[in-house]
């Protein structure tokens, strides 16, 4: 439908900061920021610009029962999502942290199916394995590919927060069907400072701003109001049109765009892998994205 074009390109504009922020957020963290401080920084940005922005558009009345709703939509989707990311990414490296977020899309459709009663369809699971397949492809024939013991805590620490991101668009999905996307978010992140002061507090305190420099300031800046605010933002506005397993699917174009950035900079070269991966991966997108028919 025409009307769900705005949400598509929501989501490719926040995988595009997804994709990126892999390789950003590891400027400044751990040398300068920790990664639960990093948390706490996002979810106070967070909390003051929807609150700010929020002012300037009419005001919604919160059922009693949905505050309960938004703690927990805070937890999986604040929390424990964005704790064990920046934890899991500290130990880890990009490349390891970009193909175990492969796995979300399949967290996603089942944890759908299982709490908002998602329909699983054939097509939807030939498109996920598709955009896996070319975005699996893409990474594994990336120099930095490793998995050993050394990086097994992050990269664990990084399976569960594709979980947890899954039960939180699982639950937030819900949230979007009553209220608007600011407000969503606005809770959202409201209920989730209060869960993440207790594990980043002490690692702010520990911050010395002054020996930040323009790269450092960049990186954190990037961290808080891109990946957090305008991405979160735009995932919630995109599940006004569209269902969690599709918006969970973009995941894969993460690497594809992130590999098409380095291109442009000269930073790497096309070659026949990353044109294949591509073309494989957005057909994945495609199929996962199809209206469901009737028979299926």
């Amino acid at each position: 439908m025409k009307s769900a074009w705005p949400a598509h390109v929501a989501l490719l504009i926040a995988n595009i900061i997804y994709g990126v922020n892999y390789s950003i957020a590891k400027i400044a963290m751990p040398e300068y920021v920790d990664p639960f401080g990093f948390v706490l920084l996002r979810a106070i940005g967070a909390v003051l610009f929807f609150w700010t922005l929020h002012f300037f558009v009419k005001q919604e009345k919160i059922a009693k029962a949905d505050y309960f709703r938004f703690a927990l939509c805070a937890v999986f989707g604040v929390c424990i999502n964005q704790l064990m990311f920046l934890k899991g990414l500290n130990l880890s490296t990009p490349i390891n942290t970009a193909i175990i977020m492969t796995t979300n899309p399949i967290m996603v459709l089942l944890i759908a199916n299982y709490m908002i009663k998602e329909r699983i369809t054939t097509t939807k699971i030939a498109g996920i394995l598709v955009g896996l397949a070319g975005a699996l492809l893409l990474l594994c024939f990336n120099d930095d590919f490793s998995f050993g013991s050394e990086t097994i805590e992050g990269d664990l620490y990084v399976l569960g927060n594709s979980l947890s991101y899954g039960i939180y668009l699982s639950l937030v999905k819900g949230m979007i069907e009553k209220y608007n996307p600011l407000t969503v978010v606005k809770w959202v992140f409201t209920f989730g400072i209060c869960f993440v002061i207790p594990f980043g507090i002490g690692e702010v305190n520990e911050i010395d701003w002054s020996s930040f420099d323009m790269s450092i300031w960049g990186s954190v800046l990037f961290v808080v109001f891109a990946t957090t605010c305008l991405a979160y933002f735009l995932n919630t506005f995109a599940l006004t049109k569209l269902t969690p397993s599709v918006a969970s699917t973009y995941i894969y174009l993460q690497p594809m765009l992130a590999a098409m950035f380095a291109v442009a900079i000269g930073k790497d070269d096309l070659d026949t892998i990353k044109v294949v991966s591509c073309i494989i991966i957005l057909f994945g997108v495609y199929l996962v994205s199809k209206p469901v028919s009737v028979k299926e």
